[in-house]
């Protein structure tokens, strides 16, 4: 398994950048590619960055090189990011029926790269990183720096929807019925939930790591 898992990393990578490519592709071909709205999405911005931490992950695999701090705690956090979008994806977001008038509707994104974008993307990166033995120790106390990358795009997120009105996910809306108690709500659901994904994740790669020492 260890000989494989490298090309499995960057066969993932691939798997991403090209689902990625493809919705482009699509939305272009059909008139519907605003990149200031597409690539503001978390799942996208997600995606990007685990497809760039799987390659560098699975190139220094390759190279015989052991994963370094820095590439360890950018793994718990894609692994975390992972989870997260493909939870709230498929528990809020699958099916979501697109409202007449807004700007997608009538459209259905392509359903291969979805699929690989919300779940069978994030299965590999989570197992990737709770399954595989690791030379540089994490302590639990770093899984706090998961949040730095969320929380900027939230900060964003909202100011960018309190000026334009356009909202990446339903949920972070305060105009919609659970109003702003509903999306405080939401996100601390949400930073909790990750928190602990990124707990449990841990906690079974120093369990692996040190079974397998």
């Amino acid at each position: 398994m260890r000989k494989i898992l490298p090309y499995l990393r960057l066969a993932t990578a691939f798997a991403l950048a090209l689902s990625v490519v493809w919705q482009v592709t699509d939305r272009l071909i059909n008139n519907l590619f605003r990149p200031g709205e597409y690539f503001a999405y978390f799942t996208i911005q997600t995606s990007i960055i685990a497809a760039v931490v799987l390659a560098a992950a699975g190139v220094r695999e390759l190279q015989g090189k052991a994963d370094t701090k820095a590439l360890n705690l950018a793994k718990l956090s894609v692994s975390s990011y992972a989870i997260v979008v493909a939870v709230v994806y498929n528990a809020l977001l699958r099916g979501t029926v697109v409202q007449p008038g807004e700007p997608d509707y009538g459209y259905v994104w392509p359903v291969l790269p979805n699929e690989i974008l919300h779940v069978w993307a994030p299965i590999f990166i989570v197992l990737d990183f709770a399954l595989t033995k690791t030379t540089t120790k994490l302590k639990f106390k770093q899984i706090f720096w998961i949040l730095a990358f969320p929380m900027a795009w939230l900060s964003f997120t909202i100011i960018r929807g309190i000026l334009t009105d356009w909202w990446a996910y339903w949920f972070l809306n305060p105009n919609l019925e659970a109003g702003v108690g509903g999306v405080a709500v939401f996100i601390m659901i949400i930073v909790v939930f990750g928190l602990a994904s990124a707990s449990i994740s841990l906690g079974l790669n120093k369990l692996i790591t040190k079974a397998k020492a």
